[in-house]
């Protein structure tokens, strides 16, 4: 969240935008995980009262929740009670003709997958010439995704697991898959249909591939994982790189 200064999360009444830097740090924190009040205050290190407004102000809008300490009822412990959707942001938006690149990619082939393909990435990149950004919801979208993948390539033994979901990436085209490591367990994927097109980010974009890897292997081992992309083509990389790992 660092680099979008309005956030845009989905509550029971509708859509709430967060343009409030404390609010969006308070916010990224518990999207990992359920807080208590002093540890938010620690972890953004700012006064008690500051906190505590910031706090009543998002539970008003709906935004987060809040429920007893089972160890000490005195204290609240608190969490997300909507769904962030994704970021508005303010700096310089992308610059990227978009006639020249619907005519340069999406209009480039007669093939038809190719083409629908391309569209997917062309509303992407339209959205983001913007500046918004929906990654949260790409990832949620590929959790689905895996979820149904999973019973597909599902096996006890990872290593034939790995072979049946690089194969169903190959038949599908969304990319050449490598395994590069099993522990820890890193991807490497090559002409990636998500990103290889898309214009210059200097950040990870795969967020649908993230959120099916995240899926299939928190299935796998019984326990939620995270997926981290270190290398895109969207940062400048030949590949995209994916990290599984035990969310902490």
């Amino acid at each position: 969240m660092d680099e979008r200064t309005v956030g845009l999360f989905a509550t029971q009444e509708g859509v709430s935008a967060v343009d409030s830097q404390v609010r969006m740090n308070i916010l990224s924190m518990l999207r990992e995980r359920e807080m208590g009040f002093d540890e938010i205050v620690a972890s953004t290190g700012r006064a008690k009262s500051t906190i505590s407004v910031h706090l009543r102000s998002l539970a008003d809008e709906g935004i987060v929740s809040s429920r007893p300490d089972p160890a000490d009822a005195r204290k609240k412990i608190f969490f997300l009670s909507s769904s962030y959707l994704g970021g508005l942001s303010r700096r310089r938006r992308i610059e990227k003709d978009m006639e020249e690149y619907i005519s340069k990619h999406a209009l480039s082939s007669d093939d038809p997958f190719e083409f629908f393909r391309l569209m997917f990435r062309t509303i992407r990149v339209a959205l983001l010439s913007e500046g918004i950004d929906l990654d949260p919801v790409l990832h949620e979208a590929g959790e689905k995704v895996g979820e149904a993948l999973y019973t597909k390539v599902a096996d006890p033994d990872l290593s034939k697991l790995l072979s049946s979901l690089a194969t169903f990436w190959k038949a599908q085209r969304l990319g050449r898959m490598e395994v590069k490591s099993l522990e820890p367990l890193i991807i490497h994927v090559y002409d990636c249909f998500e990103c290889q097109d898309l214009p210059f980010l200097g950040r990870p974009a795969c967020a649908f591939d993230s959120g099916i890897l995240e899926a299939i292997f928190s299935r796998h081992y019984n326990n939620n994982v995270s997926v981290k992309e270190t290398n895109c083509y969207a940062m400048g990389d030949g590949y995209c790189r994916f990290i599984v790992e035990n969310k902490k």
